[in-house]
């Protein structure tokens, strides 16, 4: 087991997140669905550090998530949101070296093995040929790869990724969920995912979380939460569930009633 959410309470103005609680295990991903505004990110942010929970607890490898530093946190845990622009014209090299401070030397200039894990990283999320150019010209599906490098760099143990997929193309949402499903099996790292892809959290995902109203719903391999019922009930619209004949994972598709 690696990272342990256990009965985690959160509020801001009003309660947000009921007494959550499943895990994160090495080499599997972990799809977290619900609607908007069901607490996905805040739980993100919880597991990451960045929030600490009114009650309960996040745990990575059986330590609170909170007693981390900064550094130690970069080094267990890599956080990949929706990219942004950049207000200075980084090279897509330069942008994921920055995702060395973990590792960086006391001097603090990159070092030959810096720049051997950014180039890896990049070549791991097919991103290689990108390495000179500028990272604000690259194309919505261009830079959630390059995001996603930078996190590799840091050489985590964890990835948290929020809507990865988000804004972009059918062909880059599969290609990005293909390369993160490979990284997780080869490097043994686990992965936890916010997504409103239901199909494509079928696919990829290993277990998935559902979360509604800030309560867990269900959780357990993608057969055994996506189901036609659950579904229904989280979205409050009907939904038909059927398999996928390829894959023989759940399909789920809208019903349009007139």
């Amino acid at each position: 087991m690696m990272l342990e959410l256990r009965n985690i309470d959160f509020s801001y103005q009003r309660q947000i997140l009921f007494d959550v609680s499943f895990t994160v295990c090495d080499g599997e991903i972990v799809a977290l669905l619900g609607p908007n505004g069901s607490g996905k990110s805040t739980l993100l942010n919880i597991a990451h550090g960045a929030l600490k929970p009114q009650s309960g607890e996040a745990l990575f490898e059986g330590r609170a998530v909170t007693a981390f530093s900064r550094r130690e946190a970069a080094r267990k845990m890599a956080l990949v949101v929706q990219s942004a622009e950049l207000r200075f014209p980084l090279s897509v090299l330069e942008y994921v070296l920055t995702g060395r401070f973990a590792q960086i030397n006391a001097l603090g200039f990159d070092s030959p093995k810096d720049i051997t894990a950014a180039l890896k990283a990049l070549e791991d999320t097919d991103a290689l040929q990108f390495a000179r150019r500028r990272f604000n010209e690259l194309s919505s599906g261009e830079r959630q790869r390059v995001v996603l490098a930078r996190a590799l760099a840091q050489e985590p143990q964890l990835l948290l990724l929020d809507e990865p997929t988000a804004n972009a193309d059918i062909a880059h949402q599969i290609s990005l969920l293909k390369m993160v499903r490979q990284i997780t099996r080869e490097k043994k790292l686990g992965a936890l995912v916010v997504t409103h892809e239901i199909n494509l959290a079928a696919e990829f995902a290993d277990r998935v979380v559902l979360l509604k109203n800030g309560r867990l719903l269900k959780a357990g391999t993608p057969r055994e939460v996506l189901t036609a019922s659950l579904l229904s009930e989280l979205f409050e619209t009907p939904l038909l569930v059927d398999e996928n004949p390829l894959s023989h994972r759940p399909r789920v598709s809208w019903t349009v009633l007139h």
